[in-house]
């Protein structure tokens, strides 16, 4: 990645066309655009500094996730424009945590809670659904959790305190993966959120993952913060049928 995106942090596409990359970093409020294995990406500046961590695209609005659980949406031609003048912001609309996780499936927005307070992480992880209308309006539509447990129980560990900072959802197999950088995981989930594989995933490839998509042929891309030696970068895995 260029220097702009040395932190980059989520990643995603509009309707999994890989032609075109959405990403953020987490420290300014902008969305970075591009096609794959550009050396220069474009930008629109949405919002101040934050610590954003993840984005979705969804009913042709852009979506931003803040840490501390606020939300902002904004349409995509302006993104394309270069001159976002109409965001919504939603203040805190998830509970009190840190989050990292978002995505778009199905009509619906998936955020995933890294570290909630109130919340055992050795037992289960907590996620929120919402909807998103065609003016960029949020609203809540449900719940969802996944077990823990089951995840230490398939690595053979006794007890994980488990912080994900990334889902998405595969369209052809309808799996949800879950990326943890903090414990170097993929997890494998079905529709209805059970646990179906934990895979831990070496350092060495990943230096610090941070965003997960895939586009409509089943690939899978992460993306990987850079550091003072290492330039961040997205890596990508072809699905195999």
């Amino acid at each position: 990645m260029p220097t702009e995106l040395l932190e980059i942090s989520g990643i995603a596409f509009n309707n999994g066309d890989a032609s075109t990359i959405y990403a953020e970093q987490d420290e300014e409020g902008k969305i970075f655009y591009f096609r794959p294995g550009d050396s220069k990406v474009s930008h629109a500046k949405f919002g101040k500094a934050g610590d954003y961590e993840d984005v979705a695209i969804l009913n042709n609005q852009a979506v931003m996730l803040r840490s501390d659980g606020s939300l902002f949406s904004f349409p995509l031609t302006e993104v394309k424009a270069g001159q976002i003048n109409n965001v919504k912001e939603f203040k805190k609309i998830l509970p009190t945590g840190e989050y990292e996780g978002l995505h778009a499936d199905g009509g619906k927005l998936y955020a995933l809670c890294k570290q909630c307070a109130g919340k055992d992480h050795n037992k289960e992880c907590n996620g929120y659904i919402f909807n998103l209308a065609a003016d960029g309006t949020i609203t809540q539509s449900g719940t969802f959790t996944i077990d823990v447990q089951k995840i230490s129980a398939l690595i053979g560990k006794g007890k994980l305190r488990f912080h994900p900072s990334a889902l998405a959802k595969n369209p052809l197999t309808k799996q949800w993966y879950i990326l943890s950088s903090v414990n170097k995981l993929i997890v494998v989930l079905d529709e209805q959120w059970k646990v179906l594989q934990a895979y831990p995933i070496s350092g060495k490839t990943f230096l610090q993952p941070e965003g997960m998509a895939f586009d409509k042929q089943g690939n899978l891309y992460i993306s990987n913060e850079g550091d003072k030696v290492t330039n961040g970068n997205i890596l990508l895995f072809k699905y195999n049928r």
